[in-house]
């Protein structure tokens, strides 16, 4: 008989936002119960775009944590989510990452059970037996033999699930002022533009830091200061949930002419070499609304990020495989009433972003680092002081670790640490 260990508590101080041990990037069993009580605990975890499955039918495999899931549009225009792994031998029902089910059934290949786009149980071959010989008894009911289904809900385009009955509704858990951001960003009909995939040697924590973490930007990402994109004198404005588990970085778009080395002169280090692009369009900036925001990273617990960088618009949807191994899944978006060259605009932009982006290539880098670092001493602990020991928010970004501490906050709170 094995006993349930709980998650090593002891470096934890209470009260303290700035001490986080190296055990919790490092501990399988940690990493196990984050599965139960974060992934399958009362919190909406984000799944899809509704412009990934618009039409009757239309499905996309994902995964919460690390357990799979399928998200469809129903025969009933609804929208619906379960455990991808069959009643019968415990076997992935549906295999294809994204597509349609025209007839509404999904069939396991191994023995052909087959169950409705709402996880229902359809069909048992042999249910009867042959011949009068063998099958399912009498009384089997199809009705309790199908699917683990999961609360759905949407804000704006953005389609969440979670496990848990206790789990608020999804505006109470996300709040007011992020639910705002994402229609901000998300205001009209949406149209996917692309994917991309990347795989991290990382604890998923790590890059749920690095989200939140506006201390990094122009430091890390040279790219930045060097060409004028963001400064950390900028004009911005960084906000969170209550709860600490969200929380959203708006920064404007300058409104003197920039002048690239001032811009690097506020950096410690800048690219040496480099005065401009060849093709300064990748940097250019077309305001689609009156608020004059350039970049918006919107991080929400546990496992996306919404962002809006010049034009280019995206979710990151972060997925733990194992304790030292994170998934990051890039989907590229625009308007329905994009015209070809918005098109074209955008996905030069693009450039920017992603697993190879100009700015953002160096934070997977970074999760690699920082897990090769904390590969031992796990009773020893990382420092995120910069500002103090405050989650509040913050009028101009980039000198503290607030958000990172919210998001240990929110943590903690679920992990009972």
């Amino acid at each position: 008989m094995t006993t349930t260990q709980k998650p090593n508590t002891a470096n934890w101080i209470a009260s303290d936002l700035t001490s986080v041990p190296y055990s919790v990037y490092q501990d399988p069993e940690t990493f196990r119960q984050e599965q139960e009580q974060i992934f399958r605990g009362p919190v909406w975890s984000y799944l899809a775009l509704d412009a990934e499955i618009p039409k009757l039918g239309d499905f996309k495999s994902t995964y919460i944590g690390d357990t799979p899931v399928v998200v469809t549009r129903g025969a009933d225009n609804q929208l619906h989510a379960w455990v991808n792994r069959c009643a019968h031998k415990g076997a992935l029902v549906c295999r294809s990452p994204r597509g349609n089910v025209a007839d509404g059934a999904f069939t396991c290949v191994y023995h052909q059970w087959a169950y409705t786009s709402a996880g229902d149980l359809a069909g048992v071959p042999y249910r009867r037996g042959l011949n009068g010989v063998g099958g399912m008894d009498k009384d089997f009911d199809l009705s309790k033999h199908g699917l683990r289904k999961l609360r759905v809900d949407q804000v704006g385009s953005m389609i969440f699930a979670t496990f848990s009955d206790a789990t608020p509704a999804l505006r109470e858990f996300l709040g007011a002022e992020q639910c705002a951001n994402i229609e901000r960003i998300i205001d009209r009909p949406i149209k996917v533009i692309g994917y991309a995939r990347q795989q991290m040697a990382g604890n998923w924590k790590f890059y749920s830091e690095n989200s939140r973490d506006s201390y990094h930007g122009a430091l890390l990402h040279l790219f930045y200061p060097t060409f004028g994109i963001y400064r950390q004198s900028q004009e911005s404005v960084g906000f969170m949930s209550e709860q600490g588990f969200h929380n959203t970085f708006n920064v404007m778009f300058p409104k003197e002419k920039i002048d690239y080395k001032t811009y690097g002169d506020e950096a410690n280090r800048k690219m040496e070499g480099v005065e401009q692009l060849r093709d300064p369009r990748v940097l250019a900036f077309k305001p689609e609304r009156d608020d004059n925001v350039a970049l918006s990273i919107q991080s929400l617990f546990p496992s996306v990020v919404l962002q809006q960088i010049q034009n280019t618009l995206a979710t990151r949807q972060v997925l733990p495989q194992k304790v030292d191994q994170t998934e990051l899944v890039w989907t590229y978006f625009g308007y329905e009433d994009d015209d070809e060259k918005m098109d074209r605009h955008r996905i030069r932009n693009i450039n920017l972003v992603g697993p190879a982006g100009f700015i953002s290539m160096e934070d997977g880098e970074a999760v690699e680092m920082c897990q090769n670092g904390v590969v031992r001493d796990g009773d020893q602990s990382a420092l995120i002081a910069m500002g103090g020991n405050s989650t509040d928010d913050v009028e101009t970004m980039g000198m503290d670790e607030n958000a990172v501490r919210g998001f240990w906050k929110g943590y903690r709170a679920l992990m009972k640490v």
